[in-house]
């Protein structure tokens, strides 16, 4: 029993602070509802954060499919980490991560805080039970609205809401991929390590404890030491087209991720202790196998750092009203209830692991573009209040196996907080937003910079909509009407956003002249910060050497926005160093018939980009 008794009460709590769960309480609790984020961990970002290390992969699939980077609060967060962290600690990005929860407004965190009940009525949640270890304090959390963001599902088995584990049959939703009779494997468990070059030799003795690998053992997990494998100019292409593999990053420095076990395990979470150890046995196996057989180049290597808590890929799945199939992915599927995307390919890794000698450690299935996925796999189908963000969201395991990534993941969970927070201000239930609120819902989504593949701006109080738009100066590439067309983002051949002729010494200007005089409260500028190539840390050397160190050069650094009336300037505003792809103005209500947008200077490009201008 803990010592102290404690509780309070909430619209939104969500259960679970990696990036998902990070994304829908913060976008909950800009949506105005008062919200709680429980963690079990002592810091936030799950996969990300500088206990595991991963990096943070999405549609863009390591660069290989331009301008899919996902946008919205995922954006802003890692813009922040490249303006204040250039070198990507790990250790600051904790920090970056926990100062956007603890900034936030309307958001109260429980760091340290395990759910060990819930209390369910009527087919609802009322109440969660955490317990918080570091402050010996036992919180009842009541609530509207719950959201599992915990990655197993814990939350909604708790409640008594359905779920699946392991694969589908082929048969079961025709899916071409899916094994030919259902199962209960499941993706394995990694953990990573960080190498270092101490300048001399530097022995090591292998633990009696530690696993033994020879080269035959690991024939098909490249571990080059010093490139990558299966990469071509920097871009990422398939390992083996003909076997669908994922190119094996091999980089001494940054561990390897194929040192993975679990997925052939009777119970993947009941056993995680179990799975952690042996785990540390494989690793240092490798390790041992690197620096003792044959010569792999790396007698001055040392190990610097050994992650201790596995980084998991899959366990549970909890239902919706919808289930997200292979059939979906492979057709880019553009859903009508559509508020996230994805573009990671189908990539299933092997059930034995690392154990799995005569296998590849991934089957990879690849397609082109990128998906949709509906609103409807974020609402449990049993339990009225409960919504799912992460890994946890209602998929079958083929696609389940793209959607998994942290990025999807992400901006998934910003859809989801954005659909809570809607809810209590509409006083209905999760499904109930779908039914009757899905366009504002994907308005807002829009609005706030994230994408839907398929939709554009349609929001009736942006002026800018109907503004007559012209520039000082217009490149090739694109005009300056292209900032009201409704997409901010680069799809395809079309550019959408207005880039300017090279900067003079006074900057370059967009104007919107408005259709009607009208007060001013907002003025809302997204810019260009290259979404085909990657921003993430990332303690692969070969991933950080592809990026650029601060921003992105094309980012708008300085610039000025006014407000004219008849001719004369009733209200600017000057920013300078902007790290934001999507800045909001507050105008204090200034009347004005014309709006200008002046470019003063970019992080390195040589000329303006503006990707979409919303006036409110």
């Amino acid at each position: 029993m803990s010592i102290h008794q404690k509780s309070a009460d909430y619209d939104v709590v969500v259960v679970g602070g990696g990036l998902s769960g990070m994304c829908a309480a913060i976008a909950s609790a800009r949506g105005g509802a008062r919200t709680a984020i429980v963690q079990n961990r002592s810091m936030f970002g799950g996969n990300a954060s500088s206990e595991i290390k991963m990096h943070i992969v999405g549609a863009n699939c390591h660069s290989s499919k331009p301008d899919l980077r996902e946008t919205g609060i995922l954006e802003e967060i890692l813009l922040e980490n490249k303006r204040r962290n250039p070198y990507a600690s790990f250790y600051v990005f904790d920090t970056i991560l926990w100062e956007k929860i603890h900034t936030q407004e309307n958001l109260t965190a429980y760091l340290n805080a395990n759910v060990d009940d819930v209390a369910v009525e009527d087919g609802r949640i009322r109440a969660v039970v955490a317990h918080q270890s570091s402050t010996e304090t036992e919180w009842t959390l009541t609530g509207k609205l719950f959201v599992d963001a915990t990655g197993h599902g814990t939350l909604g088995v708790m409640a008594g809401a359905a779920s699946r584990m392991g694969s589908e049959s082929r048969h079961e939703f025709d899916e071409p991929t899916a094994p030919e009779e259902a199962n209960t494997d499941t993706m394995g468990s990694s953990i990573m390590f960080i190498a270092a070059d101490r300048g001399e030799p530097v022995p090591f003795q292998r633990p009696e404890w530690a696993y033994r690998f020879t080269e035959d053992d690991l024939k098909y997990r490249s571990h080059d030491t010093g490139v990558t494998a299966h990469a071509d100019g920097g871009e990422i292409v398939a390992a083996d087209a003909s076997k669908n593999q994922l190119p094996q990053f091999a980089c001494v420095d940054s561990g390897y991720w194929w040192i993975e076990l679990g997925g052939d395990y009777e119970d993947i979470i009941a056993q995680g202790e179990e799975l952690r150890d042996e785990l540390l046995r494989c690793l240092y196996g490798v390790w041992d196998h690197l620096k003792n057989q044959r010569d792999h180049g790396i007698g001055n290597f040392d190990l610097d750092w050994v992650g201790i808590v596995p980084g998991y890929r899959e366990s549970r799945r909890l239902e919706g009203d919808y289930i997200l199939t292979e059939n979906d992915i492979r057709s880019n599927r553009v859903f009508e209830d559509a508020v996230a995307y994805g573009g990671w390919p189908m990539d299933v890794h092997v059930r034995g692991g690392i154990l799995d000698f005569d296998d590849f450690p991934s089957h990879v299935y690849n397609f082109e573009g990128c998906y949709t996925i509906p609103y409807r796999c974020y609402c449990s189908r049993d339990v009225a209040n409960l919504m799912m963000a992460g890994r946890d969201i209602s998929a079958s395991k083929m696609a389940f196996s793209s959607a998994r990534v942290m990025g999807t993941c992400a901006v998934g969970g910003q859809a989801v907080g954005t659909a809570a927070a809607l809810a209590v201000r509409s006083g209905c239930t999760p499904r109930e937003v779908g039914e009757k609120h899905i366009v504002r819902l994907q308005q807002q989504l829009l609005k706030d910079d994230c994408y839907i593949p398929g939709f554009t701006n349609r929001d009736e109080e942006d002026l800018a909509r109907t503004a007559a738009v012209s520039a000082t100066s217009e490149s090739g590439r694109g005009g300056a009407a292209e900032v009201i067309n409704g997409v901010a983002r680069t799809v395809g051949d079309a550019a959408n956003c207005w880039e300017s002729a090279p900067l003079g010494e006074g900057g370059e200007t967009l104007t919107l002249r408005l259709a009607r005089t009208a007060p001013i409260r907002e003025v809302r500028l997204t810019f260009d910060t290259d979404l085909s190539h990657e921003i993430m840390p990332s303690i692969t050397r070969i991933v950080r050497e592809r990026q650029v160190k601060g921003l992105p050069r094309e980012l708008v650094k300085d610039y000025a926005v006014s407000v004219w009336s008849g001719g004369e300037k009733v209200w600017e505003k000057r920013v300078e160093n902007n790290g934001q792809r999507l800045n909001v103005l507050r105008t204090e209500g200034a009347a004005g018939d014309e709006v200008r947008v002046t470019v003063l200077g970019t992080h390195g490009l040589d000329r303006a980009r503006i990707y979409e201008v919303r006036i409110y």
